[in-house]
């Protein structure tokens, strides 16, 4: 693959969309993961769908409908979330189904033989267009830009909600740019791992990285860094054995943090066994003198 990488334009743009993707997924997933928001992330991602079945139905670009979906998706469950109106699990489940029901209703109205959605539902890493790489690396800069201008009030968001209120920081702004944020990344890794399989990739590096530090620009980069790992051995992996690049990545991702959290499950037991038996009274033999 690494010689063919220096032939082939689509092998180059997949590797940088994998590469953007993985930053997004870094920075993104690990606020998701501290927040625990990922069933609504979950939620945002598959009311995209809807967006792509408009797409095709308008005759307009599919990712920008994507894009305005998961965006009003995101904007309309962080306003009932924050007015308490109706609980926000039922509030999700219903986007998510709407997303997907409207998607499928577009797509069905359709004149002529429908699209294949595969791409968009699973993910197509190879097949990314220029288009979709200056898409991706602009959403990526905005990413990245809000995150680093605001990383103090990030912080004091994440650490706790309420003092961060207390001292200034306007949590209610950070609550809806975060939504926003969401949105973005939805649709960066849409091409990359597809609407089904994007939950995987924005928790697993982030989760990972939770394990190895408490640190956040720590667990930031590591998340990172693992993203761009599962992105570049999957994208080798389905280019030699001609299979589904989403899947690969995912499965990659899911497997690595299985096996970390095992390990880290052993070695804290290990290790909290052997606490015990240090800290456990040394018994004294011998007999008293009367």
């Amino acid at each position: 693959m690494i010689e063919a990488l220096f032939h082939y334009q689509f092998l180059q743009n997949a590797l940088i969309s994998g590469i953007l993707a993985s930053v997004v997924c870094g920075i993104i997933g690990v606020i998701i993961v501290e927040k625990k928001l990922v069933m609504m992330s979950g939620g945002i991602a598959h009311t995209s769908y809807g967006g792509v079945g408009l797409g095709y139905l308008l005759g307009f670009e599919p990712i920008i409908g994507a894009f305005i979906f998961s965006l009003s998706a995101a904007l309309g469950i962080g306003y009932i979330k924050r007015k308490g109106a109706a609980r926000t699990d039922v509030v999700i489940g219903l986007f998510w189904s709407l997303g997907m029901a409207a998607g499928i209703l577009f797509i069905a109205i359709m004149p002529g033989y429908p699209p294949d959605l595969g791409s968009y539902l699973f993910g197509s890493i190879l097949s990314v267009t220029k288009a979709d790489l200056t898409l991706t690396a602009v959403l990526t800069f905005i990413v990245i830009a809000v995150i680093v201008a605001l990383y103090n009030d990030w912080k004091a968001y994440l650490f706790d909600q309420e003092f961060a209120s207390i001292i200034g920081v306007r949590t209610a702004l950070l609550e809806y740019l975060l939504l926003i944020l969401i949105a973005m990344a939805v649709v960066v890794l849409i091409r990359v791992v597809g609407i089904i399989l994007v939950l995987a990739l924005l928790t697993a590096p982030a989760a990972i990285a939770d394990m190895l530090t408490a640190d956040l620009k720590r667990r930031m980069v590591y998340a990172i860094l693992f993203g761009i790992v599962f992105c570049i051995s999957g994208l080798w992996i389905s280019y030699a054995m001609d299979i589904a690049s989403g899947a690969t990545i995912v499965i990659l991702a899911v497997m690595c943090y299985l096996l970390i959290y095992v390990a880290r499950l052993v070695y804290l037991r290990v290790n909290k066994k052997n606490c015990r038996v240090s800290n456990k009274p040394k018994m004294i033999r011998g007999v008293e003198n009367e």
